[in-house]
């Protein structure tokens, strides 16, 4: 890492006269065959994909799958008059749908209708394998429901619920969604990069570049998923996308603000690109690296998904960068300067970055540093303060932003049924104890109903009908109180359900934020420590990206209350949002601070007024290039928007609001205030933080020293 990151370290540089065209030919030629390939991925489609292995509730689960016991699952078809009790005809045309519906259970099942109590509604259950398919089963759901609404007396309604429904839903989400994703992705890009160079032709460089990397990576990650086991989906799909985008463009973004600095310097695009490479290529790798290696902290997840979110989106990191670094450069330098027309630069072109609204910025913002930083600190204390009331963890019928069917159908079935009936909770445990389990559980509080459901060689499954709603906090309460009954009697007694995997996914979340969140900070802390040599600088970066999250996050879930109407953050909400925010954003600090050192360096007196100017200068020559890509980033993560998950909502969201606020407040306002602040105590202990009595005195009377840099 620190050969990598090192200022003195030089990337091989694959341009030339002839090198940019062959590197090109060569990328064309790799991706191409690379899509050709067909590779495909190894996708997750059961109820357990989010679990632990060693959940109990993926254990009952697994065994129930040996025994044969969980081969089938009901979709529920639910009718009622809207509260109104039934007719004689209603239930009369109940009995006659049940026969009707029969062609739709798996072979050897039975379809059977059951009346609620109150009179006012019924439901039928159609028994449906439970290795069917994502893509079966969502057909076999279509044709239930259009074939639940035939024939049924005016005013009674019927709708599909269940399980398999719920499935079926959650699967249309994605139906098209890469290509819509993408569509819409590259659509931002391409507007805030026409908007960024006001060059009718530039922007397509880097959107040719980056577009095709995303789809490089998505068949790179088909073949991890392959070659290393993990699986994917379409959300861990959807965000590798918009990390490849929105990182990969940042990079360019980079780069070609470099690149077209140095045109002003020397005549040779060729030696232009190679001095911006040198410069740029360091901070780059360090951000990257930072970036993969935070990702890859999720590998130790006990939640699969994030796991697999977490290795997707390294190795979509990794490539990003490859493609920034060895193909954007040579193909920038095959069309040379005329490619930034109508703005082309010219050697000993003023750059207006040095005196424009950056660097008014910059002097305004050192001239005051204390008031600066005070006001800094006090708005995003402010804006973290609706944490106060912060709700975790969705239910079934809470993931969607619209309203699928097998949300309403669910609702009605609480209203008049047990709200467990659909998905009951499942005791799996030695049949001589059955008996004995059974009437425990009976006595816990929540617990409706028990009855026998199955078992074989040995091995008992109860069925458990809980009064509570799916997956609240009071079903979890009740499914605690089952396993604490059901073990006192029979410890070998497994628990499990949906209502015990939400629970068990809960406790996998909290176990995940736990350990991960102090690995990355840790991970981040360790970069900014290698790049800068500095532990004030590194702290003081890292506690900048922590309170940028913290403000986002209460700032959004504000807005989520009050504008979106959802009811709590979904459970991989916090981590995965800290992790993106804290890993990206500390990018920009680096961009900044980075250039920063290397104009203290040049300085030379390492006097306090040469970290100010030194940061001054940092952000007026990368302020531009930097809100620019913040702003990007931000536009591509609210992307995710365009899926009806609420979870892909609230991570563009936050992630969206956290990059504005790191690239206008914190990074441009807050950080070259506290640097100003502490003058060259920020770069403690490394060389910068030493006052050099003799160098100091030489700068005054007017003497350059000689320097090594």
């Amino acid at each position: 890492m620190e050969i990598l990151i090192s200022s003195k370290y030089r990337l091989p540089h694959l341009v030339g006269r002839r090198l940019s065209w062959l590197v090109v030919v060569v990328a064309i030629l790799f991706s191409g065959a690379l899509l050709g390939a067909g590779i495909e991925a190894k996708v997750a489609d059961n109820s357990t994909s989010n679990l632990p292995t060693d959940a109990e509730s993926a254990q009952a689960a697994r065994l129930q799958d040996r025994l044969g016991t969980a081969e089938f699952t009901p979709a529920i078809v639910v009718l009622d008059r809207g509260g109104v009790p039934l007719t004689e005809a209603d239930r009369a045309a109940v009995a006659q749908q049940a026969q009707a519906l029969q062609q739709y259970a798996a072979a050897g099942q039975q379809t059977f209708p059951v009346f609620a109590d109150d009179g006012a509604a019924a439901f039928i259950g159609v028994p449906i394998a439970a290795d069917t398919s994502e893509e079966d089963l969502g057909t076999i759901v279509d044709d239930l429901r259009a074939a639940a609404v035939k024939d049924l007396p005016d005013g009674l309604d019927a709708q599909v619920t269940g399980g398999p429904a719920f499935v079926a839903d959650l699967s249309k989400v994605f139906d098209g969604a890469d290509t819509r994703l993408l569509t819409v992705t590259a659509g931002v890009v391409a507007l805030l990069l026409l908007i960024t160079y006001r060059s009718p032709w530039l922007w397509l460089v880097p959107l040719a570049v980056v577009g095709v990397a995303d789809q490089v990576a998505a068949q790179l990650v088909a073949v991890g998923t392959q070659v290393f086991g993990f699986p994917t989906d379409g959300a861990s799909t959807g965000i590798t996308s918009v990390l490849v985008f929105g990182a990969g463009t940042n990079y360019a973004l980079l780069i070609i603000a470099r690149y077209r600095e140095e045109l002003r310097r020397v005549e040779d695009r060729y030696d232009a690109m190679r001095a911006a490479l040198d410069a740029a290529a360091p901070a780059i790798l360090a951000s990257s690296g930072t970036v993969v290696l935070a990702l890859l902290c999720l590998g130790l997840a006990d939640n699969p998904s994030s796991r697999s979110i977490g290795f997707g989106g390294a190795i979509g990191i990794a490539t990003a960068v490859a493609y920034a670094l060895l193909v954007l450069p040579a193909a920038m330098t095959c069309f040379g300067r005329r490619l930034f027309w109508p703005f082309v630069p010219r050697v000993g072109q003023q750059d207006p970055t040095r005196d424009g609204f950056w660097a008014r910025v910059g002097a305004g913002v050192t001239a005051r540093p204390v008031v600066v930083s005070v006001v800094g600190v006090v708005v995003l204390v402010a804006l973290a303060l609706p944490l106060v009331g912060l709700k975790v963890g969705l239910s079934d019928t809470e993931q969607f932003r619209a309203t699928p069917e097998s949300v309403t159908g669910q609702e009605v079935l609480a209203e008049h049924f047990a709200a467990g009936s659909s998905q009951p909770t499942t005791v799996v445990l030695p049949a001589g104890s059955s008996d004995r389990v059974a009437e425990a559980v009976r006595g816990v509080d929540g617990v409706q109903q028990v009855e026998p459901a199955g078992g074989a060689d040995g091995t008992a499954v109860l069925s458990v009908v809980l009064t509570t709603d799916p997956a609240s906090e009071q079903a979890f309460d009740a499914v605690r109180a089952v396993r604490t009954a059901a073990h006192a009697v029979e410890p070998d007694a497994l628990v499990g359900g949906p209502d015990a995997e939400s629970l068990d996914a809960a406790d996998a979340a909290d176990h995940d934020q736990r350990l991960i969140v102090p690995l990355i900070l840790g991970v981040v802390l360790l970069v900014l420590l290698v790049l800068l040599r500095s532990v004030v600088a590194a702290v003081v970066l890292v506690l900048t990206v922590v309170a940028t999250y913290v403000a986002s996050l209460g700032a959004s879930w504000w807005a989520f209350t009050h504008w979106f109407g959802f009811p709590a953050l979904d459970l991989s909400v916090p981590l995965l949002s800290f992790l993106f925010l804290v890993a990206l954003g500390v990018d920009y600090n680096i961009f900044l601070t980075t250039r920063a050192k290397e104009e203290a360096e040049a300085a030379g007196t390492h006097e306090d007024e040469d970290t100010a100017e030194a940061i001054r200068v940092a952000l007026a020559v990368t302020g531009g290039v930097i809100t620019s890509a913040g702003i990007l980033l931000a536009s591509v993560f609210t992307v995710l928007g365009v899926l009806p998950l609420i979870v892909l909502t609230q991570i563009g969201v936050i992630v969206g609001f956290g990059v504005l606020l790191d690239t206008l407040l914190v990074r441009s306002v807050l950080v070259p205030a506290l640097v100003a602040l502490l003058g060259r105590r920020f770069w403690w202990p490394g060389g910068l933080s030493r006052h050099d009595a003799t160098t100091a005195a030489s700068t005054r009377q007017g003497v350059v020293p000689v320097t090594d840099v």
